[in-house]
């Protein structure tokens, strides 16, 4: 009888996991503004009224006009196409996105977990890689809150400390692994596809 896995599921962020980097796309985004290209990112980590407005958009108490409006007085540029633009630089990570399929295929249950705003961003290619797809603005929480990485769990049928989660965040990371879950930071695809190979018992090379 093969030996149960101590690991069995998978929950994976979107942006800066399963495409490029975030922060280069936004500061791309504020040089074509005419901006200092940390502006974005500095207002977010730094700046406790652009993050309010971020998470309101993202558990869905503001819509995306709402958010542009206020988020572009922030930054000091004009509303329209902000957002579009801010996400504009991001590109499929190819290397990511087919480890998350092939551990699909292996029969683990896998689990999209996404600070987002709307779930029909996502191509289809990346929908068919996960058996559920937990949207922070369709259910009112988001990450690093325990209940969001809860929720993402149950909907799997799976225990907290079976799953593996990765995220660009330390903060997100820190979240999952304060419920038992194993949490990988993600900076090198290669490095986490190996730790996801050596966690997971499956092949991705």
């Amino acid at each position: 009888m093969p030996e149960a896995r101590e690991h069995s599921a998978l929950l994976i962020d979107f942006g800066g996991v399963l495409t490029s980097d975030i922060w280069s796309s936004f500061a791309a985004f504020c040089e074509q503004r005419g901006l200092d290209p940390k502006a974005a990112k500095q207002l977010f980590r730094e700046d406790p009224d652009a993050l309010a407005e971020l998470r309101r958009l993202e558990t869905g108490e503001a819509d995306l006009g709402q958010f542009e409006r206020r988020f572009a007085e922030l930054l000091g540029t004009e509303a329209d196409g902000l957002v579009d633009g801010l996400f504009a630089g991001l590109v499929p990570d190819e290397q990511m996105v087919e480890a998350v399929r092939r551990i699909r295929e292996a029969g683990i249950p896998t689990g999209l977990v996404s600070n987002s705003w709307v779930m029909d961003h996502y191509t289809e290619e990346i929908r068919a890689l996960f058996d559920t797809a937990v949207i922070s603005a369709e259910v009112g929480l988001h990450k690093p809150q325990p209940e969001i990485f809860l929720l993402a769990a149950e909907r799997l049928g799976v225990e907290p400390a079976s799953c593996v989660f990765v995220d660009d965040l330390r903060e997100n990371c820190a979240g999952a692994e304060a419920l038992g879950m194993t949490a990988l930071l993600h900076r090198d695809s290669g490095e986490t596809i190996a730790k996801l190979e050596e966690l997971l018992g499956v092949p991705l090379e």
